[in-house]
């Protein structure tokens, strides 16, 4: 792959996880403060993300890898987005919120897989290439949360001030020039071929489900599900419970996570292709116990260290679980269907797992709201580092190490 795509990918997966980053960190934050949200509303306001997964293999099946081309979609989906997001700048009350975010996330999950498609469809050795250009993603995910905190709008005097609310705008002027730019990116066209006969099955990218037939894959499939459902903890409740025990700049502090990413990520593929499959998947699953354990018994003051190193293994968790599942998917997908098969491992991990996960975490983190309104946090967190170690368990015991092999 030649420097002028790879540079044109990268700037696609900055703007693309920017967007992402602008709102998704402090969204329950927001909804608690602005919009005074309990609980249970701030975990149904996540859980639009996993109802957009859910969707996502269909919609990327239906157009992406048989009507339309990938760059196309994505442009569309980003302007209406755009749009989208200065209506949840408008809103006022959750129910105001809610109809808004869910139309927003149908529409944005599915885009997780197209990048992925595009990035895919111009590389010969994916093990090798994608972490170079999925690393832009990280930082740019990065550069949306330190611009927060450098604003100030995550402070304690930014939130009396209701100044969270401007990561909206934000977040709708890069959907703008995400949504132009696609359009320039390089050309992806529709892989599957279409016949006179019309087949449902293929139409909404079913055909993908063919994977599971793989003994391996499907536990790996099922595996993500299960480790999503204590990831969804961390994206849900990491922010509030930050703010709440008076860690300042929280915003800026759990960016830390992305930057590990970056360099996690850079180490992938030397781990990867040194260990396999196989461990690098453990040590991710390993890393998300440890990091609840951490968070579980660090505060903001002495054990500051702790919450500090629990966000770093963000990069570990992440990068070893998702972007080495993303590249297994691809290698099992075949030239027909690397959409749809992307779309399908997004509905286990931020589909299926993650729903579960949301609704677990608002139904726990209600049971140990305590009387001042505070939580009782040590308790939260051990929960889902226990259900780490059983996913952990039982992907040792049933998963069978398997080399990569990267499909043209």
């Amino acid at each position: 792959m030649n420097f002028p795509t790879k540079f044109r990918l990268s700037l696609m997966m900055f703007l693309e996880f920017f967007v992402w980053g602008s709102w998704y960190v402090t969204m329950g934050t927001f909804l608690g403060n602005n919009l005074l949200a309990k609980d249970q509303d701030i975990s149904l306001a996540f859980s639009t993300q996993s109802f957009g997964a859910i969707i996502a293999p269909f919609i990327v099946g239906l157009i992406a890898d048989r009507y339309f081309h990938a760059q196309r979609i994505l442009g569309v989906i980003h302007l209406i987005g755009a749009g989208l997001m200065y209506l949840l700048y408008s809103s006022t009350d959750f129910s105001e919120f809610f109809p808004v975010l869910l139309f927003y996330m149908i529409l944005f999950m599915p885009t997780l897989a197209l990048v992925n498609s595009i990035s895919f469809n111009q590389m010969k050795n994916p093990e090798k290439e994608f972490s170079v250009i999925r690393i832009w993603g990280t930082i740019g995910w990065v550069a949306a949360g330190f611009l927060i905190s450098s604003l100030a709008w995550d402070s304690q005097s930014g939130l009396t001030e209701g100044l969270l609310k401007n990561t909206w705008i934000m977040a709708s002027a890069v959907s703008v020039v995400l949504g132009l730019y696609s359009f320039t990116l390089p050309s992806t066209p529709p892989r599957a071929k279409t016949s006179g006969e019309f087949k449902l099955s293929e139409a909404l990218g079913l055909d993908a489900l063919a994977l599971l037939k793989h003994r391996n894959y499907a536990i790996f499939f099922l595996s993500s599900i299960l480790i999503c459902i204590p990831l969804a903890f961390y994206y849900q409740n990491a922010s509030p419970f930050l703010t709440e025990i008076g860690l300042e700049n929280s915003t800026g502090k759990m960016a830390l996570g992305q930057v590990s990413e970056v360099l996690f990520l850079l180490a992938l593929p030397i781990f990867f292709s040194r260990f396999g499959l196989k461990k690098t998947l453990i040590v991710a699953m390993l890393a998300w116990a440890i990091r609840y354990v951490f968070f579980a018994f660090g505060d903001a003051d002495s054990g500051v260290w702790m919450l500090l190193v629990g966000i770093a293994l963000h990069g570990v968790c992440y990068d070893f679980f998702f972007v080495s599942g993303q590249i297994y998917t691809d290698s099992h997908a075949g030239e027909k269907f690397k959409s749809s098969a992307q779309g399908l491992i997004t509905l286990a991990t931020y589909g299926i797992g993650m729903l579960i996960g949301f609704w677990a975490a608002g139904q726990i983190s209600n049971f140990y709201l305590q009387i001042d309104g505070s939580h009782q946090w040590n308790s939260i967190w051990l929960i889902p580092s226990g259900i780490s170690l059983l996913v952990l368990l039982f992907f040792i015991s049933f998963f069978k190490e398997e080399k990569v092999k990267p499909q043209p």
